[in-house]
């Protein structure tokens, strides 16, 4: 065992929140080198981090969705691999990097910095590893990803037969459901469900369901539920954002525009699902899913997960998916008998942008009515003033952050039900870093701030709302531009009957 590993062990470092993840269950995929001892995964696209026997201490990851050259080296030693998260803060840096040229890399590390709970993490990697970062991180990866022969790796056949016909299917992982996991993996030392058929077809939200199976776990139920999608949806929506497999992010957009991509999205639907069993409720404790998405080139943006959950459940290849899964635990220390069993669906509220307001002054109102239940509001200014937060606050030495904003608070009339707030239009001003200190792993700030401050409401006869702005370097001269959004759901809530 590499001695870095050994003494990272000892630690007791947790390398999740950098992209790391431990399993106590580490199948291999068709890719997997032979002799590979995985030590971690990135938690999608089956992306797994290795040692390979007879490579010493070296550091490999594996991509079984990578176009070719499924593996690559990444690091002459465990050691180097911590320095190498050091400098880049995560490991999806160094697993993409083999696909990037200078600015790319770059970019990425700009565009991701450390979260707080990266920081921590960097934090413990430094002082309990007595580790630095790399000093240059892409020309270290150049350098030892070119002088690597890879063709010293060694596969199974199935992989050799891959990649000497790529007509060949791609061999995916033995199907197994677990109830503390995911499509990715799962935790502790529980056996795999019992798989229920239950070919449960039905229309909801505008869209078609299918409940393949089910499954019985020692600790409660899991429920796959696939919900289809139409190829001219995605077309459609793809074109209308002009989106593509290349530029599928949302970072170029307004916050209204995000909140509308995000309602225009024929994939993205989320909901709270509830089970009755035997006359019994139940509530999901987790949940992920994964997206199937035809519109894309093969290989490129489709997860391997989902590929393999629509195989593994026969859906129709020619549609988007969109497979979420989610665990019920049972109410009792032993697993009941199923009886009867029933699905609710309740979809969660989407943020829906409405008018755009400016107000200058206490007494100022603006009328609007919700986009669903055509309530009239009537919104009345009650305080409006600059504001600024301290630099401390922000315990930061690496950035020198914005600290002045614009405070506002309000009236409603008559008092909502459902839930409308108020967000700045604009975008506030972006941190300025300054010289980083030695193992200085501080994030960077966002550039907008919602500060809610104490308010005294005894002298309204109405409830009293607040809101605001973007922090800037220097106080707003023209009055703010309010955004209106509400929380809506699109359709009912519904039960349908599974057994």
């Amino acid at each position: 065992m590499d001695k870095g590993y050994q003494r990272f062990l000892q630690s007791g470092i947790d390398l999740t929140s950098v992209g790391i993840q431990r399993r106590e269950d580490n199948t291999p995929y068709f890719c997997t080198p032979k002799g590979a001892s995985i030590f971690g995964w990135a938690g999608v696209d089956g992306i797994h981090f290795c040692f390979i026997r007879g490579f010493g201490g070296m550091v490999f990851s594996v991509n079984p969705m990578a176009p070719s050259n499924y593996v690559h080296p990444l690091a002459k030693d465990f050691k180097d691999f911590l320095r190498l998260i050091l400098a880049c803060n995560n490991a999806e840096a160094l697993e993409q990097a083999w696909m990037w040229d200078d600015p790319q890399f770059e970019a990425f590390l700009q565009a991701n910095p450390p979260t707080q709970k990266q920081q921590q993490t960097l934090r413990d990697i430094s002082e309990k590893m007595k580790l630095a970062p790399i000093e240059h991180p892409m020309a270290y990866i150049r350098e030892l990803q070119s002088a690597f022969d890879e063709r010293r790796i060694k596969y199974t056949r199935e992989i050799n037969a891959i990649q000497m016909n790529p007509e060949i299917k791609s061999v995916f992982p033995e199907w197994k459901v677990y109830f503390s996991g995911n499509f990715w993996g799962h935790h502790g030392k529980d056996r795999a469900g019992k798989e229920i058929q239950i070919d449960r077809q039905f229309e909801w939200a505008g869209h078609h369901w299918v409940i393949p199976a089910i499954y019985s776990c020692s600790k409660g139920l899991v429920i796959d539920c696939c919900m289809q999608v139409d190829t001219d949806q995605i077309d459609c929506f793809m074109s209308k954002w002009n989106l593509s497999w290349e530029n599928d992010s949302c970072e170029t957009f307004t916050r209204e525009q995000q909140m509308q991509i995000e309602l225009d999205n024929p994939l993205c639907l989320e909901f709270t699902p509830r089970l009755t069993l035997n006359g019994k409720s139940l509530q999901a404790s987790h949940g992920c899913s994964v997206c199937f998405n035809p519109c894309v080139p093969e290989g490129i943006s489709n997860e391997l997960e989902a590929k393999s959950a629509v195989e593994h459940y026969e859906l129709e290849d020619s549609c988007g998916w969109v497979i979420y899964r989610n665990a019920f635990p049972w109410k009792s220390s032993r697993r009941p008998e199923l009886r009867s069993l029933s699905l609710t669906m309740k979809q969660q509220p989407k943020q829906v942008p409405g008018p755009r307001i400016k107000v200058h002054a206490p007494g100022d109102s603006f009328t609007f009515f919700h986009p669903v239940s055509k309530t009239i509001y009537t919104l009345t200014v009650q305080n409006i003033e600059q504001q600024t937060i301290p630099q401390n606050k922000f315990g930061s030495d690496r950035w020198i952050y914005p600290t002045c904003y614009t405070a506002m608070s309000y009236t409603l009339s008559p008092e909502p039900t459902e839930e409308i707030s108020l967000f700045d239009c604009a975008e506030g001003d972006k941190p300025l870093e300054t010289a980083p200190g030695e193992n200085s792993f501080h994030p960077a700030a966002s550039s907008t701030c919602f500060v809610i401050g104490r308010i005294d409401s005894r002298n309204y006869p109405e409830k009293l709302h607040a809101a605001c702005s973007s922090l800037h370097f220097e106080p707003a001269l023209d009055d703010v531009e309010w955004l209106i959004v509400f929380n809506v759901r699109q359709f009912d809530e519904e039960s349908f009957t599974l057994i």
